[in-house]
């Protein structure tokens, strides 16, 4: 992907690809909490995974309302919005930008990953139209990547919700994804420490791309 998309500033960008960070730890937050999703944000988080030569940020989430909840809650985030109720989105966040740190350092990793998403990309676009059966064996790439590494994600929410198979199997799907997003924003630019100095650009950013869109 290029890094200078035409049309959008870095800033604008490095919004796009931290919504798809937002958007995965919004959404995993959702299930695991009462095990329901929204399948027209759940799609374009999972098929990100397979965007290999996208020509811009949006085109890997399908568009820039693939991330539209991502958008808006990160411009909630960033706003200091509802701080309590987000304590579990912002650990997400943090901890997703903090595994893909980790796992970027494991250049053999990085291979395998990469290797079976290619795999699995024959059947993201052959059968696209079961996303269940996708996040199951994105899962298992997780499973046997990811969740080896001394660092965990811990996902906190209902029993009932945490040990149903689908919900599992769709949570590290959405896992893998938002290190996806993660890698994206760290390669436009986008640094931790950052997101404390453009706090404020970064807020009008994603709050312009959200008007586009309707949303706030």
């Amino acid at each position: 992907m290029s890094a200078a998309a035409p049309g959008r500033t870095v800033l604008e960008q490095q919004a796009i690809a931290l919504a798809g960070v937002v958007q995965v730890a919004r959404l995993v937050d959702q299930i695991s909490k009462s095990g329901s999703y929204p399948l027209d944000f759940l799609r374009p988080s999972i098929h990100s995974l397979f965007q290999f030569d996208a020509d811009s940020v949006e085109d890997i989430y399908g568009g820039i309302a693939g991330v539209k909840l991502g958008l808006n809650n990160l411009s909630s985030l960033l706003a200091s919005r509802q701080a309590d109720e987000n304590r579990d989105l912002v650990r997400y966040v943090f901890a997703l930008l903090y595994l893909e740190r980790r796992f970027a350092s494991d250049q053999a990793m990085m291979s395998v990953v990469h290797s079976r998403l290619q795999h699995a990309s024959f059947r993201a676009e052959h059968f696209a139209s079961n996303v269940h059966d996708l996040c199951h064996n994105l899962s298992g790439i997780y499973q046997d990547t990811l969740s080896k590494l001394k660092f965990r994600i811990k996902v906190t929410g209902s029993a009932q919700h945490l040990q149903n198979p689908k919900n599992a199997d769709i949570i590290r799907a959405l896992l893998l994804a938002g290190i996806r997003s993660a890698f994206l924003w760290r390669q436009l630019g986008g640094r931790r420490w950052k997101l404390l100095l453009q706090r404020k650009q970064l807020l009008h950013a994603s709050q312009q791309l959200s008007r586009g869109l309707g949303v706030v």
